[in-house]
């Protein structure tokens, strides 16, 4: 494939990304969403590498940091056709997205030459140290502590449900670093090597039986003064423009829901619904053609209507999920399918923010209502 850094229109890329795609799909992992799941980091790099050498990572991304330097619309085809393809569109999202992103926003020329390339090329893979077991979704809340010392930090605290913690070489951290301050001005953002003396990852078991994520403890862990991203006590800003970033292409999910839904109407085959049955499935077509509709509809811009799909399809999963068990009857309590989504469905609504969060967001910024009660003080 052609990856020079000449002009190239929207639909002369999506037909090269189509045909490349064609050619090598067959030799991708499944795709596996915005994290790559412990099974499969071996195969992740692969194909992020493989990417790279395609010129298919860091579409969007400046020519000087590695990227094509094309538009985010150019990014937002390959990620149609990705989806529509069935493989992942970049080894994982935090890295990619997260990580890439806010050091091409707030890093020094020495962090941005350091990380950016590594991080295109697959061989540096980021885990996100945001989430913490007293501020899941208040991240204004954050307990952990950074202490300056010098020409350093003393890092101290506890995070949890980090992705991709056990296999990644650096993480992008935020800590408290002014304990005095109001909460959201009291934070830091840090890039945190993996194997500093003092860091302990243990997997986190889920009901599923799984350990997909991680927890994470610090104690005394000695971080360079450098590795501070944008400026002291100024994290929450970088960590909210980051935030802002997370949220796929619209185009992308909603051929991802269109999987869905056609999963969701094989449940009848084969079976003789009861109208009870019938009316549940329905109901739930219904609503996922619904939000369809409203992905189409919103375009590439991203608005709060991410927030009402976001909530929209996790309760609808949630609902397929127990359907699903319910048509399958007493088989549905053995080990399998079914029960593994009936147990798996629950955390649909933690992941990505949670649903009481996008409650609020819907609440407050779509419907006008009054903004939820803050307590005082820090």
């Amino acid at each position: 494939m052609d990856h020079s850094t000449e002009p190239i229109g929207v639909d002369e890329f999506r037909a090269s990304a189509t045909t490349w795609l064609a050619a090598n799909k067959a030799t991708a992992p499944r795709d596996y969403g915005a994290i790559c799941p412990p099974d499969l980091i071996g195969a992740g790099i692969e194909w992020q590498q493989r990417l790279f050498a395609a010129g298919l990572a860091g579409i969007h991304w400046p020519t000087a940091h590695g990227g094509r330097g094309l538009t985010a619309s150019h990014q937002a085809a390959w990620m149609e056709e990705c989806a529509k393809a069935g493989v992942p569109p970049v080894l994982n999202m935090v890295g990619l997205v997260l990580a890439g992103g806010s050091i091409m926003r707030f890093g020094t020329p020495e962090q941005q030459l350091q990380h950016l390339l590594p991080t295109l090329q697959g061989t540096r893979v980021w885990c996100q140290l945001f989430s913490e077991p007293g501020a899941g979704s208040d991240l204004g809340s954050l307990s952990t502590r950074a202490e300056r010392d010098g020409d350093r930090f003393i890092i101290n605290g506890q995070k949890v449900w980090c992705s991709g913690g056990r296999y990644s070489d650096w993480g992008i951290l935020m800590a408290r670093t002014d304990p005095d301050a109001t909460k959201h001005e009291g934070i830091s953002f840090f890039l945190m090597p993996m194997d500093l003396p003092g860091i302990d990852i243990r997997p986190l078991q889920q009901i599923t039986g799984e350990a997909e994520f991680d927890e994470v403890f610090f104690t005394d862990v000695e971080l360079p003064a450098d590795q501070l991203l944008g400026p002291l006590h100024g994290g929450w800003g970088v960590g909210m423009a980051v935030l802002t970033s997370e949220r796929g292409h619209i185009g992308a999910s909603v051929i991802g829901l269109e999987r869905r839904l056609e999963s969701m109407a094989r449940l009848a085959e084969g079976r003789d619904l009861n109208p009870l049955q019938r009316q549940a499935l329905a109901g739930l077509l219904s609503r996922g053609n619904a939000f369809k509709a409203m992905g189409q509809r919103q375009g590439p811009v991203a608005s709060t209507a991410a927030s009402l799909m976001k909530l929209g399809i996790t309760e609808m999963m949630f609902d397929a999920a127990m359907l699903r068990g319910d048509l399958v009857g007493a088989a549905a309590m053995l080990d399998g399918p079914d029960a593994h989504g009936m147990l798996a469905a629950p955390g649909g609504r933690i992941a990505g923010g949670t649903s009481q969060v996008q409650r609020n967001i819907i609440g407050e910024r779509l419907l006008g209502l009054p903004r939820e009660p803050k307590p005082s003080g820090p």
